[in-house]
């Protein structure tokens, strides 16, 4: 999550900081009515315009802590770390709301097939004849138990922890019962929206509150009595536009959109909720949805086989808009073709992207989604995106998105909110659905409306986009009624199963983690949780809420904490703690340092080094400073340290592996407060919203050393696969000397943070005996460094025990320097140094 300055730039545009999400455990919950809603069976069967829409009608809208068992020894002691009630559908519908568009099957690209097979496609208008198709299915519920064999300690809020199965076993029964399972339940995108088919098109919304309802657009001229939608006994509007007299769309591809509703706050024109593109026109402030449909000649068709899931997960996070070293928003082709290849070359494995969701405030990062279903359009077409997720692909590296699910915009004029004129649509009402601290509104997870929508949107983007997986934002809020705000987790099991949980929530991310990897097995999710909730990254059949990842989000934290002290002051167990204070069996994905760090008013680890040194002594035929200098040798320890005992993942965020010098500020204006106060804006300038990858290319620059490294990590990691290694045993952390040794796979890993002290014959335990090579170290001139070691070095074992281990070797460990050795019968380790042809 991302803090933001808040910029409100028009009634019902919000501006938030934080990503908030949803609230608490409804207990009282049934479903007694078992009443279906059966839609009319019809046979469902085009340049993007973004003027101005003002002269043609008037709208009336109104903005209405994982814990590993590491045994806390002396500083040189040895310390071991074996890795070895649906609230009835919402308050407007008393029982779940049965979309039944006919018996259906589908495709692996997502066709549907019906009885009479006829495709009925999202914006799509192929006809699929005489195929059968097998549905995907998601497995039934398990027992929910191996949670207690895993942790005996969950023994003692068996209580809680089986109701909680209870329920999600509950909801899987009603949804298969009501739904025909979570297969078809998590299509919802088949069934609301707009639907084409041979004979036309049809579009529906669940608008319960709307009193009246029509479609308005560029096709009628914004007409409200043009196209009346009827409604049905559970709040579902809808119309058929049968096609043209020669046979082409009532609605052509690219023209704007609306949703007329007379609703309990007045007239409200909005961007139906399931729209798949929307843009902004110039001089306006709302967006304008738009009816994407394109021929089937401009389409794009994917050429390249999804990845599997790698073992070693090595993120390079980015925001496709702030991805030129220009000050512009770039697109996402340009990112395709420039960023694509880099990330390939620095040796990372998966690119997870930011703000893809479309959000009216682009300071706000991403994490104020307004569209749910659509791309932001800032950055380019949905088929650009698509070409650029092909090409990750082609390069062999998976895509993951960064989803909002924990919170929505608080806009009315272009999001959910206040949708259908009501406050409780989507949201919880009153308080409990509004986020004090982001601005933004709350979903009701109790909501079956708010289930399928949820649900269908995650598909969605895995089905439609060919995403491989998703980082889930602001799940520590999602499943507390607190939000995690002003409490700090102790890792007491109190804190996390008790009357502050939200059920609801906690249900919602069982079933979309067990819908996402049922029916897609290869698919990645993580999930951005400060808590440590225990179960977090257990499969939902056995008691767990199903992520894959968890990410370690205290890191980064420690280590602002830690550079705002002297290095006198740094204490190696506080180091080794921190990193290694995560639960067993549940994986982490570790970081230095994230977005949050690089924003405006947040310094990055390099701005916390060398500060304003960086803009002067970088240049490598120039002379540096002993802040340049501390702040590289630093910077470079610090990320090896952190991949190497945080986790069993890593993740960087685009810059900061040469240490960006500069942070990021998104352009916005000058914001007055309530009380009278007035946050200074930047002028809307772009100069700070962008990644000068130039500084880390220009190998006359010491930026160049520090992104060299990074690029040797993640190829160290491809050969060596240590952090997925169940092997990790740290055998020294010594106070005095400033010295941490530690075993991941069968490297040793030997860390120096002394500021002067540089030690000869320094002896170092080793699990396996033989003869070592240095394989990375951090202090070679490639790397910025002063090449104080020989890499041809070889370093042969003693026989008996040292620091806890079976066999030690003497090195020269000089100061301020990280260095991974390996057995030499490894053959050529030396290659992780330096960039490979």
């Amino acid at each position: 999550m991302v803090v933001v300055h808040g910029v409100s730039l028009t009634p019902g545009v919000l501006v938030s900081s934080f990503p908030l999400p949803p609230l608490s455990s409804s207990n009282a919950r049934s479903l007694n009515s078992t009443v279906s809603f059966f839609l009319k069976k019809r046979p469902l069967s085009r340049k993007i315009f973004a003027g101005n829409q003002s002269a043609k009608f008037n709208s009336k809208s109104q903005a209405v802590s994982k814990k590993v068992l590491v045994p806390d020894n002396v500083d040189d002691g040895a310390s071991l770390v074996t890795d070895d009630a649906l609230q009835g559908p919402s308050s407007v519908s008393q029982a779940p709301q049965i979309l039944n568009l006919e018996s259906q099957t589908m495709e692996e690209d997502g066709t549907v097939i019906t009885e009479d097979q006829a495709s009925v496609s999202v914006n799509s208008s192929r006809v699929v004849k005489e195929k059968e198709v097998k549905p995907r299915t998601v497995p039934p519920p398990g027992n929910g138990q191996i949670i207690y064999e895993i942790d005996p300690m969950l023994q003692s809020y068996k209580d809680h922890l089986d109701y909680r199965y209870k329920q999600y076993r509950r909801l899987r029964e009603e949804i298969d019962k009501y739904e025909g399972g979570l297969e078809a339940f998590s299509r919802g995108y088949e069934k609301l929206g707009f639907l084409r088919s041979d004979a036309g098109i049809t579009y529906r919304e669940w608008a319960p509150g709307a009193k009246s309802a029509s479609l308005i657009g560029d096709f009628n001229n914004w007409n409200p009595n043009a196209d009346i939608m009827t409604r049905n006994e559970f709040g579902v509007w809808e119309i058929f536009l049968p096609n043209n007299t020669d046979g082409s769309p009532a609605i052509p591809h690219g023209s704007r959109v609306k949703i007329r509703m007379d609703t309990p706050s007045g007239i409200k024109d909005s961007i139906p909720a399931w729209i798949k593109f929307s843009v902004q026109a110039p001089g306006e402030i709302p967006f304008n949805g738009i009816y994407y449909d394109p021929p089937e000649e401009e389409k794009y068709v994917f050429k390249h086989p999804q990845p599997k899931r790698p073992k070693s997960l090595r993120i390079y996070e980015s925001h496709v808009g702030m991805s030129s070293t220009e000050p512009m928003i770039n697109t996402y082709a340009n990112f395709r073709d420039d960023v694509l290849p880099r990330i390939k070359k620095l040796g990372y494995n998966a690119v997870q992207i930011m703000a893809i969701q479309e959000h009216s405030y682009y300071a706000s990062f991403g994490y104020h989604v307004t569209n749910f279903f659509a791309p932001s359009s800032r950055c380019g077409t949905p088929e650009d995106l698509k070409s650029l997720i092909d090409r990750a692909h082609e390069l062999g590296m998976i895509v993951l998105m960064d989803i909002v699910h924990s919170h929505a915009s608080k806009n009315t004029l272009d999001g959910l909110n206040m949708f259908d004129g009501t406050d409780a649509h989507y949201f919880h009402p009153g308080p409990r659905g509004y986020h004090w601290m982001w601005d933004s509104r709350l979903f009701n997870y109790g909501s079956w409306e708010v289930l399928r929508y949820l649900l269908s949107n995650a598909r969605w983007w895995l089905e439609e986009y060919k995403f491989d997986g998703f980082r889930f934002d602001g799940v520590t809020s999602m499943m507390y009624t607190h939000h995690g705000l002003s409490v700090g987790f102790t890792g007491n099991y109190t804190e996390y199963f008790g009357l502050e949980t939200d059920v609801d929530a906690v249900n919602y991310l069982m079933l979309v983690n067990d819908m996402i990897h049922g029916l897609y097995p290869e698919a990645v999710t993580v999930g951005e949780d400060v808590s440590g909730m225990p179960t977090f990254c257990i499969p939902v059949q056995d008691g767990g809420v199903g992520f894959d990842y968890r990410l370690h989000m205290a890191i980064a934290d420690k280590w602002i904490e830690i550079l705002k002290k002297r290095d006198e002051d740094w204490k190696m167990g506080d180091i080794i703690y921190t990193l290694t204070n995560r639960r067993w069996s549940e994986k982490c994905i570790a970081y230095a340092e994230s977005h949050d760090q690089a924003l405006v008013g947040d310094k990055t680890i390099a701005f916390w080094l060398m500060d304003k040194d960086m803009y002067d002594f970088m240049a490598v035929d120039r002379p540096s400073t002993p802040l340049v200098d501390r702040g590289i040798a630093l910077h470079k320890m610090i990320r090896l340290i952190t991949m190497g005992l945080g986790g069993e993942g890593y993740l960087n965020f685009m810059g900061n592996e040469f240490g960006h010098p500069e942070w990021i500020d998104f352009p916005r204006g000058e914001q007055r407060l309530s009380d009278g106060s007035v946050i200074p804006g930047n002028n809307f300038s772009y100069d700070k919203c962008r990644r000068r990858f130039d500084l880390g290319d220009a190998d006359y620059l010491r930026y160049h050393g520090l992104q060299e490294f990074d690029r040797a990590m993640q190829n160290l990691e491809e050969k060596y696969g240590f952090m997925t290694s169940e092997h990790l045993f740290i055998s020294r952390k010594d106070e005095g000397d400033r010295v941490i040794v530690f075993e991941r796979g069968d490297l040793v890993f030997v860390f120096n943070f002394h500021w002067t002290s540089s030690y000869f014959d320094y002896r170092i335990g080793c699990s396996k005996p033989g003869k070592y090579k240095i394989v990375l170290d951090s202090d070679d001139p490639l790397f910025g460094g002063f090449g104080r070691l020989d890499r041809t070095a070889e370093y042969f074992t003693f026989e008996g025990s040292y620091d806890g281990r079976p066999s030690s070797f003497m090195v020269y460990t000089p100061c301020r320097t990280a260095v991974v050795y390996a057995l030499a019968d490894r053959d050529d380790g030396l290659e992780t140094l330096g960039p490979k042809p």
